[in-house]
Formats: structure tokens, sequence, C-alpha cells
């Protein structure tokens, strides 16, 4: 299998070897810094000084040696996580200090990259992000959610408040460890290991999946260990399948009964695939084969996660009333915030590309109200009747 660092960067793309800007903050001891993962070659520290180390950011180089030092990732990630992701190869650790607090206003406490090598190619990497979700200024309601609030991912179950792929995954923190503001999500842990959605098979599927769950649950224990809270969570023993294109029921689209496909949209939306059944959050992509998503339909029931919406749904477009929410509707991107007996839930429509005859961007305008209704008939909310604008 042709494995990938991490984002759209393929395999043979070199990895730069620079580190991430360092946070201001304290610094580690130095000898700390030299022996910062358990994967670390057993040398004198006089071997390890090469070592790149910046002003609260460490870099080192670990193989198979015997294990030295506390695990990459603030002490998280142990000898089982490394070898279910990286197997016998050399790997390199780019590691921030992780902050009790975000950073700025951009919601960063900090960040961890490994980087596997076969060789001097880097053949897989996986970044590690711990950050706060924003609702307030927008900053996280496209590109957080377009890799991990994807229609492959599966809940992580048994109450674990995340979701999982073959190449993303994230939890939330428990809220009585990091808190919560108003008009901000929770404060997540999330991985990400090459291209989101990537799949060669359901044999690496299945693997790079449980690889990626375990280390996920091993970077959260770690981290609420840091931030001085007690408790851990349980990695899961039963995932759901992995999700699976199917063709489209226009009198069902989406899976949801009540919910009709206009035919203007049938030819080009002809495969669907839908994820998070169960979960914080479901989400339905649509297209006209499972290479390229032309629309994307969440429904969030999550409702701290539900807040990372609250710009988008206040501010976002032109004004969307319904009998018991309100929303905001542009081109192609609809989101509306319906109040329900657990709390906010948010619908949101995205049409990704031309859909429909003549390639229209309508979708959004034209789905919004029945699939806000229909959804809520499922989920058991109160019932939603949307109006718009007049223009």
């Amino acid at each position: 299998m042709n494995e990938e660092t991490t984002g759209a960067q393929h395999e043979e793309t070199p990895v730069p070897d620079t580190a991430p800007p360092p946070p201001e903050g304290p610094r580690p001891s130095f000898v700390r810094r030299l022996l910062r993962s358990r994967t670390a070659r057993a040398v004198t520290v006089a071997a390890l000084a090469g070592a790149l180390v910046g002003a609260g950011t460490v870099a080192w180089r670990t193989d198979t040696l015997p294990l030295l030092g506390p695990s990459p990732c603030w002490d998280s990630l142990g000898s089982g996580s490394m070898d279910a992701l990286f197997g016998d190869r050399r790997t390199e650790v780019d590691e921030q200090s992780l902050r009790t607090g975000p950073m700025g206003d951009g919601g960063a406490y900090g960040q961890c990259r490994i980087t596997g090598y076969d060789g001097d190619r880097a053949r897989r990497q996986v970044t590690v992000n711990v950050r706060r979700l924003d609702g307030l200024r927008g900053t996280d309601s496209q590109d957080w959610p377009s890799e991990f609030l994807a229609s492959g991912m599966v809940p992580l179950g048994e109450g674990l408040p995340g979701m999982t792929s073959s190449t993303r995954a994230w939890i939330a923190l428990p809220q009585a460890c990091t808190g919560r503001d108003e008009f901000t999500g929770p404060t997540v842990v999330d991985i990400a290991m090459g291209r989101a959605g990537f799949e060669v098979s359901r044999e690496y599927t299945l693997r790079d999946r449980n690889a990626l769950t375990g280390a996920l649950i091993d970077a959260a224990n770690g981290v609420i260990d840091e931030f001085g809270c007690s408790g851990t969570y349980r990695e899961p023993r039963d995932l759901q399948a992995p999700v699976e294109w199917d063709r489209t029921e226009p009198s069902a689209f989406c899976g949801i009964k009540g919910l009709t496909l206009p035919a203007a949209y049938r030819s080009s939306l002809r495969r669907t695939q839908v994820g998070g059944e169960g979960g914080p959050a479901r989400v339905c992509e649509a297209g006209t084969s499972f290479r390229e998503a032309s629309v994307r339909l969440t429904t969030v029931v999550d409702p701290a996660l539900a807040e990372i919406y609250s710009w988008d749904s206040l501010r976002s477009g032109a004004p969307v009333k319904g009998s018991r929410g309100y929303g905001k509707i542009g081109g192609n991107r609809a989101v509306y915030r319906a109040v329900c007996q657990t709390g906010p839930v948010i619908f949101v429509l995205e049409q990704l590309r031309p859909a429909g005859k003549g390639d229209r961007f309508t979708f959004t305008r034209d789905l919004l109200p029945a699939y806000a209704a229909a959804e809520a008939e499922r989920i058991g909310c109160a019932p939603q009747k949307l109006t718009f604008p007049a223009s």
C-alpha cells in the first residue's frame, strides 16, 4: 500500500524537517528534551546532542532499539501505539510543549508530529493536535469538520465523545477538566494520518483505523494526565463496520425517511455514503461516484460540538426562520440551529461542486426545509418548519 504523509502530501514528497513555530512558556530541561521518547536510541547523551531543540519545541530521532525516557506526544504514545502506526521504521518526532490553556485566540494547546522513514524516505506522518474548537469567530466551522466530521467516520461508541476512521480521529476531553466558555466547542484531541478519506482496501482500513484509534485514546489519556486531571478513557472494543458507498435511494435520501431528493439532482447524486450513525454527528455525502462528493449533509446532535457553528448560524448569509430555530443560508452553504429537547442541534447543508441539471448551485435552498423537517422527525426533535426571505 502506498502510504502518505499528513494532508494532501504524497508519500514521495519529502517531509520538511522544520518543527512548528514554538509557543512561549517554560522550557523543559535539557536532559528531558534529549530523552523525550520512549523509543529513543539507548546511547549516550553525547550521541543525541544533534537533536533539534527549540524554545518549547523538541525533536528527536528514534529507532527500534531499547526504550528510554518518556514516550512521544506528552509521554502518551507507548510502544504498542508506535508499533501499530509505524512498525519497525525509524521515526522522528517534533513536539510542542503542551500548555494547560490555549495559546492566544487560536485555541491551540499543543501539537505533536511523528514521521516514519524507510531509509531516508518519509513514508508515513501522524499529527496529533490538542485544541479548543471555536464558535465565536467561525474559525473551526469549515476546515475542521471537512476532515473530522466526514461520512467515512464512525462513532467511537461506548460513551466516548468522538469519531474515527482510517485517516482521521478525534475525541473531546472532559469539560470538567478543560472547562468551556459560551460560543466555544469542546477541547479535542485529534489525530491525522495521510490524506483525509484515502482508502485502499477494507483490510488496510481496519488495520489503520484500529491503530489510529488506539493512538488517539493513548494521546487523550496523556493529555488528561498532563492537565492534572483524573480519569482515563478506555479504548473501544467494537467499532462499527467501515462505512461504504451505496446507490442513492431518492425516496429516502441519505437514509432519511421522508426526505425525497428532487428529480433534478438524481443523475448527479447517484452514490451516497452515510457515517456517524449514533454518534455526535451524522454525515451524509453524495455524488456521481465514491471518488468525488458533490454535497454534504451534517446533523450535529452533541450540544458542545454544535457550538462550533454558532457564528455561521447567526452571521453567514441570508436569514432562515424556523418554527423552533434559526439559521443562515448562502450560495453553497446553509446552517440551521434547531431547539430540541436534548439541546441545540445543527443541520448543515453544503454544496461542494455543481450538481443537478445545468450544473446548478441551488442545492442548499432546494433541500434545507425538507432536510431539517425530516431530520428533526428522525431524531425525535420538535417539528421544524422553515421559511426563507422573500428575495
